[in-house]
């Protein structure tokens, strides 16, 4: 039982929720996909406030699918933290920006091909379905996958292209 809070523990910390714990307070999500909106829409509305709570926390490079976005509250005086999922990221920082204690939205993505870095500037192409949390500005910097994405920026890393 030690070793599943410690696993917790570190997940928690990894997706900035270090000091609290994960309560079971569970807000209904909200699946609305906004028409024009500044990130992309969940990949599947109905789906959103199904992914599991805890997972890893950033890094990859390259997304395949956005799959919600959080907004996770941390109450006043302590408590259990929790979050609310939002199929558009226009709504969850509505939400973020009217609720006490809640961060700035997050973004769920799923990435079927990623790239780790496990040491600094050491590139590796790794591939498997893996969920992670990322910072919705992380949306913007051309990180959609698409074909040969991950080669090319193996490459430019490498200095073949500048």
């Amino acid at each position: 039982m030690r070793a599943l809070a410690f696993i917790v523990s570190l997940c928690l910390l990894a997706s900035g929720c270090s000091g609290s714990k994960l309560g079971d307070k569970v807000l209904a999500p909200d699946h609305t996909v906004v028409a024009s909106s500044q990130y992309p829409p969940a990949i599947d509305a109905n789906k959103v406030g199904s992914y599991p709570a805890l997972t890893k926390s950033g890094a990859g490079y390259f997304y395949d699918d956005v799959l919600e976005y959080r907004v996770w509250i941390h109450p006043k005086g302590g408590g259990d933290v929790f979050y609310r999922a939002f199929a558009s990221y226009e709504l969850a920082l509505q939400f973020s920006k009217s609720t006490a204690g809640a961060e700035e939205p997050l973004v769920l993505v799923r990435q079927r091909k990623w790239v780790n870095e496990s040491e600094s500037g050491k590139f590796e192409p790794r591939s498997g379905e893996r969920i992670t949390e990322w910072q919705t500005v992380w949306l913007s910097q051309n990180t959609k996958r698409t074909e040969g994405s991950i080669e090319r920026f193996l490459e430019e890393k490498a200095g073949g292209v500048k």
